[in-house]
């Protein structure tokens, strides 16, 4: 496999902990550990339902259904911590398996709907299209921007912010990636900046062995993101990390 396919792939990756790596830190922070498995199953409920009229793929009405529905989730999840704080964790768990299910109803009677889930938990890392790395670096910029310019109203933005992050991540590298990238750095050091170093070498190495070996990327990527945050987080116990 050669540069052209495993650079736009590493590009992906380290749009996707741009913006992910300090939310996965306000998560933890938060308790909230199943956030982004809900909100990201929500997303692809819409890009689902989006699928099933035969709606272009990254076309507009898809952008449009998946944003709506994570939005919608986003306010959900915020309704849900204002009222039921206490059953927050339990209800945020049993909105994803609710999800979940729906989709996979939706997808019964589709021929691909195999093909199609599966694109969707574990993603196509390696055909992302450029034109795709620059709609989302912009979005991300913008969101970056007011996460950190707007540091003082994170409470009022969060759910909205990590809805809009998790649409566009969801359609770049898949649920199970977009999970890993947002937990496993944050549980490996609270150093934004190490934070970033674990992420970005993790899909170096889950790239360059997937190639290597032939093996699935999104998988392999999976694997080193945890291994290198499970050396990084046994450090801490010898090194301030």
């Amino acid at each position: 496999m050669n540069s052209e396919i495993l650079l736009p792939a590493f590009f992906a990756g380290i749009l996707v902990l741009s913006i992910h790596v300090p939310l996965g830190q306000e998560v933890l922070k938060r308790g909230i550990i199943f956030i982004d498995l809900t909100l990201a199953q929500i997303a692809g409920l819409g890009l689902i339902i989006a699928h099933s009229f035969g709606w272009e793929a990254h076309g507009w009405e898809e952008q449009l259904i998946a944003t709506l529905a994570a939005l919608s989730g986003a306010t959900l999840l915020a309704w849900m911590e204002k009222h039921f704080k206490e059953h927050q964790e339990a209800l945020i768990g049993s909105l994803f398996v609710i999800t979940a299910s729906l989709g996979i109803l939706l997808l019964a009677h589709n021929p691909h709907g195999g093909e199609h889930l599966k694109d969707l938990l574990v993603g196509q890392i390696l055909w992302v299209e450029t034109r795709h790395l620059w709609t989302t670096m912009i979005l991300y910029a913008f969101l970056l921007g007011i996460w950190f310019y707007f540091s003082h109203y994170r409470d009022k933005i969060f759910y909205f912010l990590f809805a809009l992050a998790i649409t566009a991540s969801v359609q770049l590298v898949g649920v199970y990636l977009v999970f890993a990238s947002l937990i496993m750095p944050a549980l490996a050091t609270s150093h934004l900046k190490i934070a970033y170093f674990i992420g970005i070498m993790g899909y170096g190495m889950g790239l360059v062995l997937s190639n290597h070996f032939d093996l699935p990327a999104g998988a392999m990527i999976v694997l080193m993101l945890a291994i290198n945050s499970m050396i990084a987080f046994l450090l801490r116990k010898t090194i301030t990390i």
